[in-house]
């Protein structure tokens, strides 16, 4: 199965803007590593956002 590449720059897009990690070193995280940091920002990013 072949992960869609739009939904591979997105990730590669969001982890980039948040943590300042290169493509590379992005791209280099296997898949379910990868969908775990995105998971992570995200809840960081409703924490702050909720003020706590």
């Amino acid at each position: 199965m072949t992960y869609a590449a739009d939904r591979l720059h997105e990730e590669v897009a969001y982890i980039a803007y948040h943590f300042h990690w290169t493509r590379d070193e992005i791209l280099d995280l296997d898949h379910r590593e990868r969908r775990r940091w995105v998971r992570e920002i995200a809840q960081l990013n409703t924490r702050v956002n909720e003020g706590g």
